[in-house]
């Protein structure tokens, strides 16, 4: 289990491994859209892992491809469609531009 936190707002949840960071989102009450149904191809679920980072799949060779064609990307940021939580350590992400709760 990883305890899970969305901000803004501060929802929080305890989920089990390998619940990806979408599913996580929506669980803690969070709205997030996704245009390509999760397949990385869209982007529209980018988010910024901001603690925890190691508690999170690692980058895969798709995400890493579309993250390079957006603006804004950091160190931190992973698609929230691609990136599982390991169950290892908390998590805490990060929606910027988004709707959370």
């Amino acid at each position: 289990m990883s305890t899970f936190t969305l901000n803004p707002g501060g929802l929080t949840a305890d989920l089990p491994a390998g619940t990806s960071l979408l599913q996580a989102i929506l669980a803690v009450g969070g709205q997030l859209v996704t245009k390509c149904g999760g397949n990385a191809s869209c982007g529209a679920c980018h988010v910024f892992v901001v603690e925890g980072r190691k508690g999170v799949s690692r980058l895969t060779p798709a995400e890493n491809a579309k993250l390079d064609t957006l603006v804004g990307v950091g160190s931190k940021s992973r698609l929230a469609c691609q990136a599982t939580l390991l169950g290892t350590e908390a998590v805490t992400v990060e929606m910027l531009g988004a709707l959370s709760g």
